[in-house]
């Protein structure tokens, strides 16, 4: 029971990866706030997890301070704590760079970085009043090496990285660590409607030669959350079977 006592706001947790951690953590011994902006999937979600004793689901627009600043305080009055925070929502509207429209890379930068922003700062604030916390920014390894036809998603998904690092050495001081997370291939609905040509491209180029599993990029969130890694932040930790190592 790593986490037995905390409380946890998870962004984008109403399926997916999200959801995965979500699990893992209610698994662990944690109260789970699920903030997400589909409402059927989030009470799915939540009544998969557990009551509401541990298990709350809250609408959030993730751009938006004043509704993140209400899913912290919704955290607080639900479990009066807040020790991890997981920015984890994200979109996709991939295109060439000569066809993406100016509106698909803003809303994914806005989505992803900006969201990222506001969760890091706002949760931070809070935690850094208590002296401890862990927060969990969700990369990707299309934010290391750049994925054709994802120039707004690569970009945001780089950003996150200066961020997170950024904001490490900002809250280091008052106990509070951050950290994020690179997944490569995860097997999720979404990576699964792939074209089967660009899902053989992928997998050739992993070395363990199979796709990642949800409960294995949790894993890594658990540990980050947990007071396992009590000496670690600023990193990234990347989850892709070996993937451009």
């Amino acid at each position: 029971m790593l986490l037995d006592g905390r409380t946890a706001l998870i962004t984008g947790a109403a399926q997916g990866i999200g959801l995965a951690i979500a699990e893992t953590f209610v698994a662990n011994g944690a109260r789970v706030l699920i903030a997400d902006l589909n409402r059927e999937r989030l009470d799915e979600a939540c009544q998969k997890l557990g009551d509401d004793t541990t298990v709350r689901g809250v609408l959030c627009d993730v751009v938006s301070p004043p509704e993140v600043d209400a899913a912290i305080l919704a955290a607080l009055d639900a479990f009066g704590s807040l020790d991890v925070m997981v920015n984890n929502a994200g979109i996709t509207r991939d295109a060439t760079m000569r066809k993406m429209t100016e509106e698909d890379f803003d809303q994914v930068v806005g989505v992803h970085l900006k969201g990222c922003w506001n969760g890091t700062r706002l949760a931070g604030s809070v935690m850094r009043e208590r002296g401890s916390g862990s927060i969990i920014n969700m990369s990707s390894l299309s934010g290391k090496v750049g994925m054709v036809g994802q120039t707004n998603y690569s970009a945001a998904k780089a950003g996150i990285v200066g961020l997170s690092k950024a904001a490490a050495k900002e809250l280091a001081h008052h106990g509070v660590r951050v950290n994020a997370i690179q997944p490569g291939l995860i097997r999720t609905a979404m990576t699964e409607a792939m074209p089967q040509r660009a899902w053989d491209e992928k997998m050739a180029e992993i070395p363990m030669r199979r796709a990642g599993e949800p409960r294995e990029v949790a894993g890594v969130a658990l540990f980050l959350a947990s007071d396992l890694s009590s000496y670690v932040t600023g990193t990234v930790q990347e989850v892709t079977g070996g993937r451009f190592m």
